[in-house]
């Protein structure tokens, strides 16, 4: 079987690229283990916001008052809520199905390890399989990350997959990390009714996110019931018993607690295992596969790009790497990808995005800044809404006017980040976007007036 491009793994950077590159006329076969759409579409992007929005619902309903709606003894199915998630997630799968036999693509289920001559070998049940490409790209992506005093056995030390699939409510959970995972799981049970702790070793939640990001999304979560352990560190978990014992340490000592389930949302782990990579003197460093621009390996002819390689581990930046990947491979220019332009976005409530420099970020690289934050709760729509919390914060060059960095937290903000990595692409200066009419009333205001604050011109505070 000779192709023109083989992509092993269908992830949101595999099927992208697969697709781009039958648009561009190759011949293009795609290898999968498991399910099509990866980790994103089955165990991870998609499926988390189906949970993410049944607590949502159930939340809205238990404040109907606050709207002027009576709602007796409302209650939530668990189960219900998990079987709805899992058929969003299967819903999506088929249409990677879809686009791939719209576009022509051979879908190859198996294991797929790269050999020399710019080889495949795919290892399924019942057969193995040796295909041919002109160029192969890996896109493997990554999977939950293992600590030493935290060993996953599915049941009570879980990762990401088992916390979206649980067959009961647990009534406590202990979640380990609080990025972007830790926060949205602690977010979807806690709406659920169960009791959550979020352990962080850092000192703050979402500790890569601005520190006002950070302090008010603690202050939320802390109104929310969650308890909330910074600074903190995971010594064990022991398991013997009926319930979790997690033995931790912070600045209060050694300490114990018990729980029904901890989760481990301590980061991701890249699947580089038996590709075959050193076989054919493909470099990694640190997990991830050395790649030039256009995310040619070291070896010719093989390619990586998503979660493997440099760069943040984000479903839109491995569609926007196989993207490029591809377009190189077809004899394109395409222009490499700006890492410093790239959005960030968490789905708990309130939502939380952001793109650029944070302000510590800004100040530490020598820029005289400006800064202009505009609070939600000065919002006419965010009133009406009744989604009062959070605020826009926006940090400019004071000299030149570029727009370093846009922080976010509040209702629909993942929404509203884009326009920011549009103007920033453009160059936009400050003025140009305070100048630029925002409509009325809605969130995005909140940009423009945050801008506003930046500059002096605030109205509405």
């Amino acid at each position: 079987m000779e192709y023109d491009v083989i992509v092993i793994g269908s992830g949101p950077g595999g099927y992208v690229a697969a697709i781009r590159a039958s648009q561009l006329g190759l011949k293009t076969a795609i290898v999968e283990k498991e399910s099509l759409g990866g980790v994103c579409l089955n165990w991870g992007c998609i499926p988390t916001k189906a949970l993410i929005k049944s607590a949502q619902v159930f939340e809205y309903i238990q404040h109907a008052e606050d709207y002027g709606i009576t709602v007796n003894d409302a209650k939530h199915d668990f189960n219900k809520v998990i079987k709805r998630s899992r058929d969003v997630a299967q819903g999506m799968s088929k249409g990677i199905d879809f686009l791939m036999k719209k576009n022509k693509i051979d879908v190859i289920m198996g294991y797929g390890k790269v050999l020399s001559g710019k080889k495949v070998e795919v290892k399924s049940d019942d057969s193995t399989k040796i295909l041919s490409a002109k160029n192969i790209i890996l896109a493997t992506g990554s999977r939950s990350r293992e600590l030493p005093s935290l060993k996953q056995d599915g049941k009570k030390i879980i990762g990401y997959r088992e916390a979206m699939n649980l067959p009961k409510q647990p009534k406590s959970i202990v979640i380990v990390g609080s990025g972007a995972i830790g926060v949205e799981f602690a977010y979807f049970y806690n709406a659920m009714g169960s009791k959550v702790t979020i352990m962080e070793y850092l000192p703050n939640i979402l500790p890569n996110e601005d520190i006002d990001v950070s302090k008010a999304l603690e202050s939320t979560f802390k109104k929310k019931g969650i308890e909330i352990q910074t600074s903190t560190e995971v010594t064990n978990v022991d398991t013997s018993g009926k319930a979790c014992v997690v033995s931790y340490k912070n600045s209060k000592g050694d300490q114990n607690m018990d729980c029904d389930i901890v989760l481990s949302a301590v980061g991701v782990s890249t699947n580089l295992d038996n590709l075959g990579l050193e076989a054919l003197g493909i470099k990694a460093e640190n997990g991830r596969v050395v790649v030039d621009s256009l995310y040619k390996t070291t070896a010719s002819g093989y390619f990586a790009i998503g979660d493997i390689v440099h760069g943040p581990a984000l479903a839109h930046v491995a569609s926007a790497e196989g993207i490029i990947c591809v377009e190189g491979i077809a004899g394109h220019n395409p222009e490499p990808l700006d890492y410093n332009n790239i959005p960030g976005c968490t789905y708990c409530s309130p939502e939380v995005a952001s793109v650029g420099m944070s302000e510590k970020q800004a100040r530490d690289a020598g820029h005289e800044i400006k800064v202009g934050k505009f609070p939600f709760s000065a919002s006419g729509k965010a009133s009406a809404a009744g989604t009062k919390e959070g605020f826009v914060k926006m940090i400019y060059d004071a000299k030149y006017g570029e727009l370093l960095g846009a922080h976010m937290i509040g209702s629909n903000v993942t929404e509203m980040i884009a326009e920011i990595v549009a103007v920033r692409k453009l160059e936009t200066t400050g003025m140009e976007l305070l100048k630029t009419v925002h409509p009325h009333p809605t969130m995005s205001e909140a940009v423009m007036e945050a801008t506003a604050v930046a500059y002096g011109e605030v109205i509405h505070l």
